[in-house]
């Protein structure tokens, strides 16, 4: 008896006291209860989710501070009319979906976003539309964060004026998937960012990079495609950096790259395709990276590789129609280059083991004339020029004697 009586009492007081674990939605629209968002967020409970009907929301720096499912129906809009930040969300297990953010503020001393995450775990912004804001999508801080199928568009004119498409700063275990990113200073912007995905991304016509990424390692890229961006890629002062798959295209200009690489180590370059580039990559304090099964076509330059490389496999690309494929600006070569397709190689395969009978030398005498004097650019293709590069391949002098591929192959590589 005593115990029954015990039972309902603690039955009774749980009823009573404390708080109900079931979540709540909420209805914010022209003819709802909820006029206003800021509304809504102040009344919802933890774990509530919140639907915003179709219409425009002119609403002033949306914080939110507690664990909360935003959905929009029909591409709601929310407006920070160029002054302010539109939504700030400080709190973990945050879901924004469907919605249509535009005109953040521009300031040079607050780095206002269309969505800034602070200091937040598990934060989801899905299947948004977000225009002409300073930044597209900010995380500082950030853990387990996703940020999945948005298109993020600016119309920057000037780099000064303009912040970046997705900018994450000191932050893990992101996941950067299926996003288009156009008109920002860079597309794509990493800095202390470790064990993090970027995938399916497509970043184009960007004032600087369509990726920059810096002081973060231990973070993989597949499958993104980096178009018409200002300077193209660029990937610094890292380690452990893996990219797979990724297409690099049209990234021209006098300080354009497929992919800048400078003081990267441990890494793995593999299956990507940089064509129409001024130069495909460009490598400086790079070691320790294996580059395989990469074509490299239509370009400048395939690869420029400075004198302070070493330990890198070059191994199983191709390199097809690129006005020089290879140039350096040293003579001691610590690298290996062997068994690629090169398209330059007038060789034979007597035996029929499909690899070429003599080392292919694909640096030619006139890249490291260009590379200690471009204003000898002039003379491509010149007879001059020609005669040069056919003397050196008999007898080589200038060229780097270590920079060959002793087995080149006689078909390219499928990919």
């Amino acid at each position: 008896m005593i115990k029954l009586k015990t039972y309902l009492f603690l039955f009774f007081f749980n009823a009573l006291f404390l708080p109900s674990v079931q979540a709540s939605t909420w209805i914010v629209g022209k003819n709802e209860r909820f006029k206003t968002l800021a509304n809504a967020i102040q009344h919802a409970q933890p774990g509530d989710s919140i639907l915003v009907k179709k219409g425009v929301y002119h609403e002033h720096n949306l914080i939110i501070n507690k664990s909360l499912h935003l959905i929009g129906q029909g591409l709601p809009i929310l407006d920070g009319e160029g002054k302010y930040e539109v939504l700030s969300i400080k709190a973990s297990h945050v879901r924004i979906q469907g919605f249509h953010i535009r005109n953040s503020g521009i300031s040079s001393l607050k780095d206002l976003a269309g969505i800034k995450i602070y200091d937040s775990q598990y934060v989801q912004i899905i299947q948004n539309l977000i225009t002409n804001s300073f930044f597209g999508v900010y995380v500082q801080y950030g853990k387990h964060c996703t940020i999945n199928n948005n298109r993020i568009i600016a119309y920057g004119v000037e780099e000064q004026q303009s912040g970046n498409g997705i900018h994450c700063w000191n932050s893990s275990y992101l996941q950067i998937k299926n996003n288009l990113i156009t008109g920002h200073r860079d597309g794509i912007y990493f800095e202390f960012v470790t064990q993090s995905l970027i995938k399916n991304n497509r970043s184009f016509r960007n004032l600087r990079y369509g990726l920059h990424f810096m002081f973060s390692n231990n973070d993989t890229y597949i499958s993104n495609v980096f178009t018409n961006n200002g300077a193209g890629v660029a990937v610094m002062f890292s380690n452990h950096v893996n990219m797979y798959y990724n297409t690099f295209h049209q990234n021209w200009g006098d300080a354009s790259y497929g992919i800048l690489l400078k003081e990267i180590s441990d890494g793995i370059i593999q299956g990507n395709h940089f064509e129409k580039n001024t130069t495909g990559i460009y490598l400086e304090g790079v070691s320790r990276v294996n580059m395989s099964k990469n074509t490299f076509s239509n370009n400048g330059w395939g690869l420029k590789i400075q004198a302070s490389c070493q330990d890198m496999t070059i191994h199983q690309n191709n390199f097809m129609n690129n006005t020089f494929d290879v140039s350096t600006n040293g003579t001691l070569v610590l690298n290996s280059f062997d068994g690629n397709y090169w398209d330059k190689y007038d060789g034979y395969d007597l035996n029929r083991d499909h690899i070429g009978d003599i080392p292919f030398r694909p640096v030619s005498l006139f890249s490291i004339i260009l590379e200690k004097n471009p204003t000898t650019l002039i003379m491509f293709r010149s007879f001059i020029s020609a005669l040069m590069d056919k003397t050196e391949k008999l007898i080589p002098s200038l060229t780097p004697e270590q920079l060959k591929d002793q087995f080149p192959l006689i078909k390219p590589i499928k990919l």
